[in-house]
């Protein structure tokens, strides 16, 4: 079975965070920098909302607001959305199909484990149905007359 835990195992736990209070310029400063599509915003060590790029183009650009004068809380999405790393990856697409996000903060007991896409979540079913379809085709070749 896989797990959220393993997409972190193969992508990393590097979490990139601004504070609510970080402008929307500056956040978007830091997505550049480290070219990334969302950032968590941590109130100290607790997880308060998700900025991203959907975020800016819909709730800064649309509306006409200056981004270097607007802190990220203002637009930012909350109450996160957030799943388990023992969850499985089934339930990891499911929620973020049904929620329409890409992007869900990996989170346990608290703590910010990781961040996962929706093309982490991606490679890693295609990883499997690979898997299944070698384990399949090793399971014929290897049956008397296969």
């Amino acid at each position: 079975m896989f797990i959220v835990r393993h997409i972190l195992e193969v992508k990393g736990d590097v979490v990139w965070a601004v504070s609510p209070e970080t402008t929307v310029f500056d956040a978007l400063r830091v997505m550049a920098d480290k070219d990334v599509g969302v950032l968590m915003v941590m109130d100290g060590n607790q997880l308060v909302g998700v900025f991203s790029e959907r975020d800016y183009a819909r709730k800064i650009i649309l509306k006409g607001k200056a981004s270097k004068e607007t802190p990220v809380r203002e637009i930012m999405s909350s109450p996160v959305i957030t799943i388990h790393p023992d969850q499985t990856i089934d339930e990891a697409m499911y929620l973020m199909n049904a929620r329409g996000i890409r992007h869900l903060p990996v989170v346990m007991d608290d703590k910010v484990m990781g961040v996962i896409s929706i093309r982490d979540v991606l490679r890693a079913i295609i990883y499997r149905q690979r898997q299944a379809l070698k384990e399949m085709e090793e399971r014929f070749i290897s049956q008397p007359g296969g």
